[in-house]
């Protein structure tokens, strides 16, 4: 993949195309910080602790995850303004992997910032209430949702296990979340995950220098190599959907992995992959 903006972010996560405004914005969740490319040049805003995802709502606002709160985000004036809190009780609490649903609502995972405890929650917020939906995770990630709008898929990245659950007609989980691809002993970790318009999920190998696709079934696919160690976030975007982005991590590299790359942190992109999903609007109320 090359490289769509040289900007080093410390952990990289949440790209997000913005459908309406032809842009990409993506976070540094410990750099408290948001992303974008204006006219060539970066733009950027910082915040007062830990944000990192986002789904549009309009075509000047987001609702963004910070580690307390989702927020409404004008991207023109940087305005904020305070939706509902999340977890803002818990000092150790932040938010992490996020994305919206094919039915207005958005999912957003909650762990510790210490990164060792099962005290996660991944939470949906729809038409202005946030609903718990599955707890006991370290480390949410994957949160997707199939082309059909009948199934939604998520991980956590300690025990490399990507679950699938299904969804009814307005977009709550169905019954359990059951095991659809086993990822645990490898020596990556299973990352953030985007599924494409055929079905296909494109999953962010943390450690693992790429980005995998698996078939519905769960069948590897192919890759796309990165020259940076710790992929954490793919997108799908440009013009015709058919471009991939993906966010990378700076932090935790190993010297080994410095003596690799320079391009750890960065945000890489590649062309004519293969056709990806709009990302859906978030109802706020």
């Amino acid at each position: 993949m090359n490289i769509y903006d040289d900007t080093i972010c410390s952990l990289g996560e949440g790209p997000l195309w913005h459908p309406t405004r032809q842009q990409l914005y993506w976070f540094d969740i410990h750099g408290q910080g948001l992303h974008t490319l204006e006219n060539g040049k970066t733009r950027s805003w910082s915040f007062d602790e830990n944000v990192s995802a986002a789904g549009w709502v309009d075509d000047t606002h987001l609702l963004a995850a910070s580690e307390t709160r989702l927020l409404r985000f004008n991207v023109e004036t940087g305005a904020q303004e305070d939706v509902v809190a999340l977890e803002a009780d818990d000092p150790d609490s932040r938010s992490n992997d996020g994305r919206a649903d094919p039915f207005g609502g958005f999912w957003i995972g909650t762990m510790s910032k210490h990164e060792r405890t099962p005290s996660g929650t991944i939470y949906r917020y729809y038409k202005g209430t946030l609903t718990p939906l599955f707890d006991g995770i370290t480390i949410p990630n994957a949160i997707c949702f199939t082309p059909d709008k009948t199934q939604a898929y998520f991980c956590d990245t300690i025990d490399g296990l990507m679950k699938r659950v299904q969804l009814d007609a307005e977009g709550w989980p169905v019954g359990n979340p059951e095991v659809w691809l086993d990822l645990s002993g490898k020596p990556f970790g299973a990352d953030g995950a985007v599924i494409d318009a055929d079905g296909n999920i494109w999953n962010a190998q943390w450690n693992g220098w790429r980005i995998a696709c698996y078939a519905p079934d769960g069948t590897f696919l192919r890759e796309v190599p990165i020259n940076a160690a710790h992929t954490s976030c793919p997108a799908f975007g440009g013009p015709d959907l058919t471009t991939l982005f993906c966010t990378t991590a700076a932090g935790r590299v190993s010297d080994a992995d410095r003596a690799k790359s320079n391009d750890h942190g960065k945000l890489f992109v590649q062309e004519n992959v293969t056709k990806g999903q709009a990302e859906h609007r978030v109802l706020l109320s």
